[in-house]
């Protein structure tokens, strides 16, 4: 089957983007974004006219910010995640991001030249939130294997699934 992996991961900053205290955060955000830019496997990113999708707020929560990004396969995703500097970024994400209760990143199966919305990715995650991993949704520890009736259950364009059960088991 011909998918790509996306993914979206959300946090809650602990101050405003321009507080000293996301300064870190914030004086590298251009630095990590090139590094996925260039990375082996990236394929897009959600970002805004700014180059990053800092401003993108799709949540009550005006602390929450929104990454989302596609990728070829899920070892090129991981290996950027977790063997580049953005390692150090999650190293460090506790000095700028407060502990976030409930599901904050998520993973799933989209079909080459699929760019995933933010809608999309918010009902992934809490998918994921609400029923763990499934064909639906899932993470780096349970990753599924993408089952090709599930993918063709969904119809990617207006993203909705037509299936019954959409918790096609991991």
């Amino acid at each position: 089957m011909n998918c790509h992996i996306a993914q979206v991961n959300i946090g809650r900053i602990k101050a405003s983007l321009d507080d000293p205290v996301m300064a870190g955060f914030v004086g590298r955000l251009a630095e990590i974004n090139a590094l996925a830019d260039c990375s082996p496997g990236f394929v897009w990113r959600l970002q805004t006219s700014e180059g990053n999708a800092t401003y993108v707020r799709p949540y009550d929560d005006d602390r929450i910010l929104v990454n989302m990004s596609v990728w070829e396969t899920v070892e090129a995703l991981k290996h950027y995640v977790y063997r580049t500097a953005h390692a150090e970024l999650l190293r460090q994400r506790h000095d700028w991001f407060e502990k976030f209760v409930g599901a904050y990143a998520a993973l799933w199966w989209v079909p080459i030249g699929h760019i995933p919305s933010v809608e999309e990715a918010k009902e992934r995650l809490a998918y994921l939130d609400s029923h763990g991993p499934t064909q639906f949704a899932f993470t780096f520890n349970t990753v599924v294997v993408p089952a090709e009736d599930f993918q063709q259950s969904i119809d990617w364009p207006s993203f909705r699934s037509l299936s019954r059960d959409p918790t096609s088991t991991v």
